[in-house]
């Protein structure tokens, strides 16, 4: 089974957007069992989409077509599918009173130039976009399936997931000669080589298999990709190489696929019915941001304060004046300060405190940029952990940010403070 993505927009080729919709469609195409070979960008003009069209067919089961299915000009793709196929373009009337409903809903009067959007090509499939105007497109030509998708990624995304996927594993029942499936287990506080390190000889864990080593600057991502003859066969493999990974690195994985940190303590916090606070003071709310991202945040966030001048830490949190004069807004005592302020300000189970150097300037030779102190506080005890994230602002903040909500899950879970 060989697929092929095809990304049409010049936007896309002159940096004006991020090409977020190939590596998506990567992973669930490969999820299914149909790795991508191929991914292409192209601009909007029409020789090129031919060209490709003219590869995907002679080579390739699958292609999808993210991109210039709108009603502009610019919006090729139809136009060229129905040249190249030598089809032609009618009115779906079904997709015509969806994209009038959807002006209508909106209290907008619709343009002339969206009926356009119900033109599809005669020999086609139209795949319902429930979020937007802009139809997907289904072709069978002599086993192969062209499929063109709107470039807009919500849209694309919930058409991939409540159609295309179930209908390619259907298409191709009979082909599917192996199973594939892939898992993803998320480290944090381990650096790329010191993983490996830890985890030994690879081979042993995998065999026959395959791992992936993902760093980020929040952590490590473990990709295991297995193939088998059956459902149950990909199962235990993964499982099997999952226990192995766990055994030599366990405390540091925290999560599996899609997982987030802020969720996994937060559901720690939901079923111990315990409440957190946050004082921030470098990180600038992001904590807080990343914690009320997940939806029900309120049954255990009560709150923080972006305490980011002295003034509002001495003010609001009660940190004390002789604090800041001796050891300065980025110490230890003043993340303890600032844990134990918020902590009795919320009345909160627990607590965490972020103050440091983000830069690019205001580093000394004694509190260099990338210098953070993080602060936990509860009812037991409160203390500091001093860490160093480097120079880049943003990717200091993502990293105090992730460290932050590690120090938690750690603490939630009575696992030791252990960092390398």
């Amino acid at each position: 089974m060989r697929s092929k993505i095809i990304s049409i927009g010049d936007e896309l080729l002159i940096g004006q957007i991020v090409n977020t919709n190939a590596a998506y469609l990567g992973e669930k195409l490969f999820s299914i069992g149909i790795p991508v070979e191929r991914t292409v960008v192209i601009s909007d003009e029409e020789s090129v989409l031919l060209s490709e069209l003219d590869d995907s067919v002679n080579n390739y089961d699958v292609t999808i077509i993210t991109g210039g299915l709108g009603p502009t000009h610019d919006d090729i793709t139809k136009p060229v599918i129905v040249k190249y196929f030598k089809d032609e373009l009618i009115t779906d009337e079904t997709v015509l009173a969806h994209v009038k409903k959807i002006f209508s809903d909106r209290n907008i009067k619709m343009p002339e130039v969206n009926k356009g959007q119900a033109l599809i090509p005669k020999n086609s499939e139209v795949i319902h976009n429930e979020s937007g105007t802009a139809p997907g497109i289904w072709i069978e030509n002599n086993g192969k399936i062209i499929i063109a998708l709107p470039g807009v990624p919500y849209e694309m995304k919930s058409m991939i997931e409540v159609t295309i996927l179930q209908k390619l594993k259907l298409f191709f029942k009979n082909k599917f000669k192996t199973v594939i499936k892939q898992k993803t287990l998320l480290t944090t506080g381990l650096g790329e080589s010191t993983l490996n390190e830890r985890l030994g000889d690879i081979k042993e864990i995998i065999e026959e298999s395959k791992l992936a080593f993902l760093p980020s600057a929040e952590g490590v991502r473990l990709r295991i990709n297995v193939t088998a003859e059956n459902e149950e066969d990909a199962d235990k493999k993964i499982n099997l190489i999952e226990f192995r990974i766990r055994k030599k690195a366990g405390e540091f994985v925290f999560g599996t696929n899609g997982e987030r940190m802020e969720e996994v303590t937060g559901n720690i916090l939901r079923e111990r019915k315990k409440t957190l606070s946050l004082a921030e003071s470098c990180t600038g709310g992001e904590l807080s941001a990343r914690i009320v991202s997940i939806a029900g945040c309120s049954d255990y966030y009560m709150g923080g304060v972006c305490s980011y001048s002295n003034r509002e830490k001495l003010k609001i949190l009660g940190v004390k004046a002789e604090t800041i004069k001796n050891y300065g807004a980025v110490s230890e005592k003043t993340a303890l300060e600032m844990a134990e302020g918020v902590r009795e300000l919320m009345g909160t189970d627990f607590s965490l405190s972020t103050t440091g150097v983000a830069g690019p300037s205001g580093g000394s030779e004694e509190k260099p940029v990338g210098l953070v102190w993080i602060g936990f506080s509860s009812a037991e005890k409160t203390f500091a952990m001093k860490f160093n994230f480097g120079e880049r602002r943003d990717i200091i903040i993502r990293r105090a940010v992730m460290r932050a909500l590690e120090i938690l899950r750690r603490e939630l879970l009575s696992i030791e403070q252990n960092y390398y």
